[in-house]
């Protein structure tokens, strides 16, 4: 094989390994090529969001339905007021539940919505009152040792 022909395949591999590369950063950055044209804001108040992020999946039966737009801090409630951005083409009930879920063990957060059986449908700007924060992992561990010292402890 000749030496052009060699640096020629080299090159061919390198730039392959560059594309892969870029395409698993995009992945990992939640950035998807389509992009909602038309969308209508929700809010969302949480006790823990973990580590839920802006532009994080809204999904509702597995299927993505919107993003999260922005995420606050309420100073006087002391809750995480998280804004999702819904496609316009998917509305919800009234009594939407909104839940932080986890990709797989150790994946990105994201909300999940599970509607409910109300007639009325949330419109732009409206606030879900039923949530559900995020399982902290650390916080069930410490619970989980804290509850088997207590065991250890207990007089018999």
């Amino acid at each position: 094989m000749s030496r052009t022909t060699l640096d020629l395949w080299v090159g061919f591999f390198v730039a392959l390994g560059i594309a892969a590369l870029l395409f698993l950063a995009l992945k990992v950055g939640s950035f998807t090529g389509v992009h909602m044209d038309q969308t209508y804001q929700l809010q969302a108040k949480f006790d823990n969001i973990g580590g839920l992020k802006a532009r994080g999946p809204v999904k509702s039966a597995g299927v993505v339905v919107g993003r999260v737009s922005d995420i606050r801090f309420d100073p006087e409630t002391y809750e995480a007021v998280v804004s999702l951005s819904i496609d316009a083409r998917y509305t919800f009930p009234k009594d939407t539940f909104a839940s932080i879920y986890t990709s797989g063990l150790l994946g990105d957060q994201y909300v999940g919505l599970e509607p409910g059986g109300d007639e009325r449908k949330l419109a732009a700007g409206d606030t879900i009152f039923k949530t559900q924060s995020a399982v902290v992992l650390e916080k069930l561990v410490s619970q989980f040792l804290f509850n088997k010292a207590a065991e250890g402890q207990d007089p018999k």
